[in-house]
This record gives C-alpha cells, sequence and structure tokens, in this order.
C-alpha cells in the first residue's frame, strides 16, 4: 500500500494538542468523540497509513490522564435498535465497548443512561449494570431542549440529571451510535460541575470532515459519500470565517447547533470560550497527511466504493434513490466515474472476454490479477487462488473436492466459496508445500482493491474484509448458474 498519511506523527500531536486543551481550562476536558475509536476503516482507507486502531493508540499515550464514560439513550434501549455493522443490540454492545477499552487498559468509569423517563427496558438495564459493579447514571429528557436555553441550564434542566463522578483530568464521552446524547452529557456535566466550582471545559473529537482541507478536497467529499444515508453537508464554518477572516471546513450539523451551544455556554459559565464550531474540534489529522496525491486517490475510491454499496443495496431493496443521487453528485464534485478505478473496468473486459462472472485484483504493484467463475470454483474464489498463485510464483491446481460438497454435504451448487477454497488449501498445506506458500500470501492484499461483477454472498464479502481488501460489486444479483 502507498502510504499518504504519517501515523507516528498524528498520535504525538494529537496527543499534545489534547493535552493543551485540559490545561486551557480548571484540568479538567470533557471530550465527546464522534465515530469510532477503534476499527476506524473509514479513516485508514482514505488516508493510507493510519491504521484502523490509531485514534485508540493515540490515547494510550494518556491512559493514566484519562477515563471513559459511555452513553446509551433509553429510547434505544426501548426499540431494541440494532447496530448495523455488528448486529447486536446497542446495550449489548455497551458491554462490549467496555470489555473492548478495558482490554486495552483503559479505565471505563460508568455508563449514563440518557433520554430517561421511566421506560422499562432501560430501567431493566440500568439494575443489570449495577448489579455487575458497573456504576450507572440517569440523565432524563428536559423539554425545549436544546433550543429552551434558559430552562436547559437551570435546575429544572441539567440541573435535574445525576451528576456523573469522574476523577481523572480528561473524560471521553463515547456512544454505540449517534443520536445517544454524548453532548448533552458533557454539557450536563459542565452545568453541574460549574455548581461545584469547577471550570470544565468541552472540546469535540471528530476526525471528518477534516477543518484545514479545501471544502472540495476528496477525502472531505469522500466523508459526504460515507454518509450520504445521514445526508451530512460540508460546509465552510461561517462563524470561523467571521471570527478569524479564515476558512475552515465543518459540516451543516455543528454549524446549525453552535448558537445554541454558544448560548448554553453563556448560561452555564457568563461566556463562550469558543468562536465557532470549528474551534471546539481538536482534529490534527489535516496536519499529518505526507502524500496528498495518494490521500486524494484512496478517497476517489473510497467514494465509488461507497456508490457501488449504495447500488447494492438498492438492488437488494434496502436503500433508496436519494442516496444514490446525494453520491452520484459528489462523482461530480470529485471530477470521477466508476472507470476511474482500474479494478472495474478490468473485472468487467473479463467478464466480456470470457463470458462468465469475474472479479479483479489491483496488487501494491499496481498489478492487475483476474479472475472467472468455472465448474470448481466461483469468480471470487478464482481470483483468490490466481492472486496466491501469482505472489507465490507457483502453478498450481488444488484437486476438486465437489464430490464432497454434492454427495455428502448436500450442496446444490458445485462452485467452491471463498472460505471452502481457503479451508481446501489449508488442509493440503500440510503436506503441500505450494499450498503453503500460497497461503502465505494472503497479508500481501490487505489494502489492495478489488471488483466483482455480481454481488457476492456474505460470506464471500466477509472473507474480503478480513483480509482488508476493499471491494465492490457491481449491483447485478448472482444467478444460480453463476
Amino acid at each position: 500500500m502507498k502510504i499518504g498519511f504519517d501515523n507516528e506523527k498524528y498520535q504525538t500531536i494529537q496527543s499534545e494538542h489534547i493535552k493543551e486543551r485540559i490545561s486551557q481550562f480548571d484540568g479538567k476536558l470533557y471530550l465527546e468523540l464522534g465515530g469510532k475509536l477503534f476499527d476506524d476503516h473509514h479513516a485508514s482507507r482514505v488516508l493510507p497509513g493510519f491504521m484502523p486502531d490509531s485514534k485508540l493508540r493515540m490515547f494510550q499515550k494518556l491512559s493514566d490522564s484519562l477515563e471513559i464514560v459511555i452513553v446509551i439513550s433509553a429510547t434505544d434501549i426501548e426499540k431494541n435498535k440494532k447496530r448495523a455493522d455488528l448486529g447486536i443490540t446497542y446495550d449489548e454492545d455497551v458491554l462490549r465497548l467496555r470489555g473492548e477499552f478495558q482490554q486495552r487498559g483503559f479505565m471505563v468509569g460508568s455508563v449514563v443512561i440518557t433520554h430517561y423517563n421511566g421506560q422499562p427496558a432501560a430501567t431493566t438495564f440500568k439494575q443489570r449494570l449495577e448489579r455487575i459493579g458497573i456504576k450507572t447514571y440517569c440523565h432524563y429528557l428536559i423539554e425545549g431542549y436544546p433550543h429552551d436555553v434558559k430552562l436547559i441550564a437551570s435546575e429544572e434542566g441539567f440541573g435535574k440529571n445525576d451528576y456523573v463522578e469522574t476523577s481523572r483530568p480528561l473524560v471521553i464521552v463515547t456512544a454505540p451510535g449517534p443520536g445517544s446524547g454524548k453532548m448533552a452529557v458533557c454539557l450536563s456535566q459542565l452545568y453541574n460541575e460549574h455548581k461545584r466550582g469547577i471550570r470544565a471545559g468541552y472540546a469535540k473529537f471528530e476526525t471528518f470532515p477534516v477543518w484545514n482541507l479545501p471544502l472540495k478536497h476528496p477525502v472531505n467529499i469522500a466523508y459526504e459519500a460515507a454518509t450520504a444515508d445521514l445526508n451530512d453537508v460540508n460546509m465552510i464554518d461561517p462563524f470561523h470565517l467571521e471570527a478569524y477572516n479564515k476558512i475552515a471546513v465543518n459540516y451543516n450539523r455543528d454549524i446549525e447547533i453552535f448558537p445554541v451551544l454558544n448560548a448554553l455556554f453563556e448560561g452555564i459559565y457568563g461566556s463562550n470560550p469558543y468562536k465557532s464550531p470549528t474551534d471546539m474540534g481538536v482534529n490534527m489529522v489535516g496536519f499529518c497527511i505526507s502524500d496528498d496525491d495518494v490521500c486524494c486517490e484512496a478517497s476517489k475510491d473510497e467514494i465509488i466504493r461507497r456508490y457501488y454499496a449504495a447500488m447494492d443495496k438498492l438492488a437488494l431493496g434496502a436503500c433508496n434513490d436519494a442516496e444514490i443521487n446525494k453520491i452520484q453528485l459528489l462523482f461530480n464534485q470529485a471530477k470521477i466515474t466508476t472507470d476511474c478505478r482500474r479494478t472495474t473496468i478490468a473485472a468487467k473486459e473479463n467478464l466480456k472476454k470470457t463470458g462468465h462472472t469475474s472479479a479483479a485484483i489491483e496488487l501494491e504493484d499496481g498489478t492487475i490479477i483476474t479472475g472467472k467463475s468455472s465448474l470448481l470454483l466461483g469468480c471470487s474464489a478464482a481470483l483468490l487462488l490466481n492472486v496466491m498463485k501469482h505472489l507465490a510464483g507457483i502453478d498450481h491446481q488444488i484437486e476438486p473436492i465437489q464430490h464432497t460438497k454434492i454427495n455428502y454435504l448436500g450442496g446444490h451448487n458445485p462452485r467452491l466459496h471463498t472460505d471452502e477454497m481457503l479451508v481446501a488449501l489449508s488442509v493440503l498445506s500440510e503436506k503441500d508445500d505450494n499450498c503453503r506458500r500460497a497461503l502465505e500470501q494472503l497479508p500481501k492484499l490487505r489494502g489492495c482493491q478489488a471488483h466483482c461483477t455480481v454481488i457476492l454472498s456474505e460470506v464471500d464479502q466477509k472473507i474480503f474484509k478480513k483480509l482488508g481488501v476493499n471491494l465492490t460489486c457491481e449491483p447485478v444479483l448472482k444467478k444460480a448458474s453463476n
């Protein structure tokens, strides 16, 4: 993978910048965490060199001075809301996140249940947490939030919320998903800390959009593509421009809410330490891009990937035209088409040439490898096998195991999926050196771009995801004969 981002520099200057922000207040900072703390694969795709756990590693430099508060909405508990990527409910994800953080040496101080109004499922979850020794607090629904500032910044507003006891200078406020009430928890804590004579601070840690890159930079356009389903829009921060006569990029929701935040700060402290929503952020990603051309190309690939993901969802009935139309507009802004991705062209040309469903992958050195479906292998399995043989420098055929699959396991399709092909190679590798060498090539596929002329099965897609391959598929449903 070509590197366009200095990961070591990022971890150093980001942690130092957060320390500086803590010192601007009375040694207490509530940091609202937007996006993912670990497994941030979007950032690693558009900023090659950014590791999926970069933010986690950065915070490990501050681990002795930070604690984590996990927020969950009572409404989401009541609705049994699930994370789309993991397929687990938000309440289960709270426990998963807590375990992940603790396993990495972080202190998880407590859980806050927001939007609480006595919901039975939320009460049951609170009792469950308390039984296993997890401090749990409730923050209540406030009528008129976030616009009735006078009520919010009063004893009938934030004053009714439980005061979350924290013991460290940096408090990271995170949640299983959006809409959980992280910002309200931070602001409630500012109010209640102020009552106790502590001038605590608030900041937001959001990686995208990158405030000090141009509005139409491919990295920022890729963020809009990633949030097309939410209809987020990148904008020039008008408050920043007015205060400093400098252009900074933010997004619509933060810009729209800033006047309310400004009024809340004034209601709590009498003044606002920030002149713009950009001021509230602590993101230093833009200072760590080491090769802008590499990041631009990676971001264009990501925009195309998001387009295909949306088109595939539409083919499966899980998306609407609005999301796709939004990404098509972003294509115009980035001046790209799907043909800008070499693997897209290669897979389509192989389909036209062979008459069989095809797949293609681009290796680190620019080499394009293709695969097509056959009586033995599906096109994705054929692609992986061809890639491994190419990288290992071998010409070797695996023995057919269709007889077992059809006659003994009751399969109807004799072709092997990627997982079946890899298992077959693994079994053979104990006695066959070529199979062993082929399997050893798999780590080299991480970060590579791939494309298939049909929507692959969930099994095949998961294999590519585990290998770190950035896969796209034409919005064509696979036929039984394909």
